[in-house]
């Protein structure tokens, strides 16, 4: 059962007009890096390890810095922990980082891309819930959309939240999620999303960019 009527956002589509093509444009850019190599996949998923409650820009400085300087893929906890700068529980998201490297490590050489099966994202995702400390669905689908495969996938954050609110998708920003509650949730936009005739990937990052101020990842 769904939440009721929704708004019907008029003001929405003249600036999905104005921002459409820098949108797909940063979509086309997501979905070029599936083409890269497994290190910077895995790069991507400790972006997405990094996100929550943090700011994405300060994460993505974050795993940039530690890539240049070659530790991501094989610094210790306290390598990683303090090159997390501006990134909060940088403790625990350290050893995230390590565990996940370890986990996709295959006789020295890292095989994340393995892991992902294109004829089923969904399968995918839940795989990487179950497998992945410190992903939940959110980081989950952050980290699929970021690598080309979130066409599907809704990324809750406080920002899309906050938009399903003001459009009427959901009475109020809940708390805490939980991983039934977040489908639900997902459901709910990807049927507003069907109403309005924008793309789930497309109002995603649409509704990021309204608060946020930038199209970025």
């Amino acid at each position: 059962m769904g939440y009721g009527k929704v708004n019907m956002p008029q003001e929405l589509f003249p600036e999905y007009k104005k921002k459409k093509t820098d949108i797909k444009k940063r979509l086309d850019e997501f979905r070029a890096v599936w083409e890269k190599s497994d290190k910077v996949i895995f790069s991507e998923l400790c972006f997405c390890i990094c996100t929550p409650q943090s700011k994405a820009v300060y994460c993505d400085k974050a795993i940039s810095d530690l890539t240049k300087k070659g530790i991501l893929y094989k610094g210790n906890i306290a390598q990683i922990r303090d090159g997390l700068k501006g990134v909060r529980f940088p403790n625990n998201k350290a050893r995230y980082i390590v565990e996940a490297h370890k986990s996709f490590c295959i006789k020295g050489s890292l095989k994340i891309k393995d892991k992902i099966n294109i004829n089923n994202i969904s399968e995918t995702r839940d795989w990487f819930v179950r497998n992945v400390k410190g992903l939940g669905f959110k980081e989950a689908s952050h980290f699929l959309r970021n690598i080309g495969f979130g066409r599907d996938f809704a990324i809750l954050d406080v920002h899309i939240l906050r938009n399903m609110v003001r459009y009427g998708i959901v009475p109020q920003c809940p708390k805490n999620i939980t991983g039934t509650q977040y489908l639900f949730l997902e459901n709910e936009l990807k049927k507003f999303s069907g109403k309005i005739g924008i793309p789930m990937d497309e109002l995603d990052l649409l509704f990021w960019s309204s608060e946020t101020g930038e199209i970025f990842k």
